[in-house]
């Protein structure tokens, strides 16, 4: 069994598959940092000096101290039960970079790709028992039939 798993764990696509979510985890950080730090600073600015992480909504006060609450982190800290929608909206900002980000790498990828060309022919289909037969046969091994050679197929 051990060796099975070494044999599953060491697959190109399963250790392609771990590097992809270890950079992935990394690139979530980087972006997450970026929207939170540079993105939605000046989105705020232009709302009028808006913090959306300090933007959401008391369900139920907190059983340490009652509201109003100033920031979402005097909220916790209270106990009090709110819906988060600044998150909520920075998360999704978040988010839709990531899937733009991910959306040009891969497109960059495909790109990239050499475009396969397909085999070359090397056999041809008898007209009579329709088996596949080498290029340059003249009888068909299977029927036995004489076959018409075709010029255009023989190389030069």
């Amino acid at each position: 069994m051990l060796n099975e798993f070494k044999k599953f764990a060491m697959k190109g696509n399963v250790v392609d598959m771990a590097v992809g979510i270890i950079i992935g985890g990394a690139f979530s950080t980087i972006v997450k940092s970026f929207v939170a730090d540079i993105i939605m600073p000046p989105i705020g600015l232009l709302l009028g000096g808006v913090d959306f992480t300090d933007m959401f909504v008391v369900l139920r006060a907190g059983t340490e101290k009652l509201g109003p609450y100033a920031t979402l982190a005097d909220a916790q800290a209270a106990g009090a039960v709110t819906v988060n929608y600044g998150l909520f909206i920075t998360n999704t900002i978040s988010f839709i970079i990531v899937a733009f980000a991910v959306f040009w790498l891969v497109k960059a990828m495909n790109s990239l790709k050499a475009k396969e060309e397909p085999a070359p022919v090397t056999t041809k289909t008898c007209e009579f028992c329709f088996s596949a037969i080498p290029l340059k046969a003249t009888r068909c091994p299977s029927c036995t039939s004489q076959l018409q050679v075709d010029l255009k197929s023989e190389p030069s």
